[in-house]
């Protein structure tokens, strides 16, 4: 019985199976033209991913599906072209697509779509196909180009008992706390793969956010063997020297390190062509064009990424001027400088929808999540649909004068729910809306009794005059003097100069507390 070659020719087995161990099987397409080309390809034994080399996948597109055990036929994925930058190096293999997770199946259905001008693909070298003809299959491999004009590659990852180990996080965390990190050697990365040392840059100014477009059917135990499988592609299919994204994080909240030279440190990926220097790539597992990633997802990827650009001191939600490095898989030219946010897109710099317009549509919440990673995780998510955020994020969010939410809604006298920010308040009711309160007049106000005070709720925001700052409430105006920075009440048009707040704040309410509840 012939056994099918793991990835780095060797049949040793392993007590923990690892990326060495993927097997990775070349089906060469033949006489593929222009148009639309549909064909099925079967193994007789399992495989999960399926991805498409050429020497030249321009122009092409394709599609797979898997046929389940009954016999019926799953959904189709798009197998997108990849965009890599190989930072000077060159890479020994073809173009390929992201590799689609289909689950484990012994057949599937891969629909090529070419330019209607597209030569007919040929098959393999003779060498190739006595290779193919000895083994039973084409292995995969760097001692057999897989450049041979088309080809789809079948990838089986090992199987590793720690895959049904790893729990599947929740998004509670203490503030400032990262999220658990799966290392190379607990997912299984291996060593025989890797090729040279890790390059370093000068220290992290930005990150890039990139989906890995691999389905998003998966188990959380599927995981890791889908990024063996990843890497396993990307250095002995591709050619490349790593895995080329310095993290991953799946739909289910689980990170895991990428790119070997410390998860710490400004190792240089290969995952945004022209913007890999200095900029830390992380790569969501799944596709996300058309579906969101999962709310645990973001939040993790958001903390994950708020907790790596505060080790260099990076502002999530600022911008940064980086100078492009050229190359083909960037819109950007070489030596030209771009202003981009400090957490973008692969999409933003180039010629690809990376992460997809459902992820890319995550971004902005992804920022706000990094920013507030040192703060507890639940208080956006406690706001989340409410009219108190909403105002807050139409009065630029974090930007705004009221600043990062520092509690979820609480309950007020009657009607009122009101939520703290670091530098004010917002108050809603059914009559007056959601209005923010900060600075001189938000203390005036707290001092005379929030809600309960004589003015009533706020009933609009600050309105700017020349000389005033005014802002209406229910049962009359607070007006502060930009002059003589006094703030003036004013009821029934009776004036009244308001005291200087105490140097330790306006007092609290005690009806803000929840009573406490007798002994029985």
């Amino acid at each position: 019985m012939l056994v099918p070659l793991a990835v780095n020719g060797s049949t040793e087995q392993h007590q923990a199976p690892t990326a060495d161990d993927t097997i990775l099987v070349q089906q060469p397409l033949a006489g593929v033209g222009g148009g639309e080309t549909i064909r099925e390809i079967s193994q007789a034994t399992p495989f999960s991913m399926v991805a498409l080399t050429g020497n030249d996948l321009s122009g092409t597109a394709a599609r797979v599906r898997a046929k389940r055990p009954d016999g019926s036929w799953g959904a189709w994925y798009h197998a997108h072209n990849m965009h890599p930058n190989t930072n000077g190096t060159t890479a020994t293999g073809p173009h390929g697509t992201d590799p689609v997770f289909v689950g484990s199946t012994t057949s599937v259905q891969i629909a090529v779509i070419r330019p209607s001008d597209a030569p007919v693909t040929v098959a393999p070298t003779e060498t190739g196909l006595d290779a193919g003809r000895e083994l039973g299959y084409v292995p995969a491999n760097t001692e057999w180009s897989i450049a041979q004009n088309l080809s789809a590659v079948l990838i089986t990852p090992p199987q590793s008992p720690v895959d049904t180990q790893w729990t599947p996080p929740t998004a509670t965390l203490g503030p400032g706390q990262p999220p658990n990190i799966i290392s190379r050697a607990q997912w299984g990365a291996g060593t025989s793969m890797r090729c040279g040392g890790p390059s370093y840059g000068d220290g992290i100014r930005a990150a890039v956010v990139h989906h890995t477009a691999t389905g998003n059917d998966y188990a959380p135990q599927d995981s890791a063997a889908i990024i063996r499988s990843i890497y396993a592609y990307h250095t002995m299919t591709l050619g490349w020297c790593d895995i080329a994204y310095n993290a991953l994080v799946d739909k289910y909240g689980q990170v895991f390190e990428g790119r070997a030279g410390g998860i710490t440190k400004d190792v240089l990926g290969s995952h945004t062509g022209g913007f890999n220097r200095d900029v830390w790539g992380v790569s969501l597992i799944g596709d996300f064009e058309e579906d969101p990633p999962t709310d645990i997802m973001v939040k993790t990827a958001g903390r994950l990424l708020g907790w790596r650009m505060s080790l260099d001191r990076v502002n999530p939600l600022s911008t940064v001027q980086l100078k492009s490095a050229g190359g083909q898989h960037t819109v950007v030219p070489g030596g030209n400088s771009v202003t981009l946010p400090e957490i973008f897109a692969h999409r933003d710099v180039g010629n690809t929808e990376c992460p997809g317009r459902a992820a890319y549509a995550a971004l902005d919440e992804i920022r706000l999540l990094a920013a507030g990673f040192d703060r507890p995780p639940d208080v956006m998510e406690a706001l989340r649909g409410g009219a108190i955020l909403d105002r807050w994020e139409a009065d630029g969010g974090p930007v705004s004068p009221l600043g990062l939410p520092t509690s979820p809604e609480a309950f007020g006298q009657g009607g009122t729910r009101y939520a703290t920010f670091e530098r004010g308040a917002v108050y809603w009711s059914p009559p007056t809306g959601a209005q923010p309160l900060t600075g001189a007049i938000y203390e005036a106000w707290a001092s005379l009794g929030y809600e309960v005070g004589v003015l009533g709720l706020p009933t609009s925001g600050e309105i700017a005059e020349p000389e005033w700052i005014v802002q209406n409430f229910q049962h009359g105006t607070l007006n502060f003097d930009r002059h003589t920075r006094n703030v003036v009440r004013v009821i029934d048009g009776v004036t009244l100069l308001m005291p200087p707040t105490p140097l330790d704040g306006p007092p609290t309410q005690l009806e803000r507390f929840s009573p406490v509840r007798p002994i029985s």
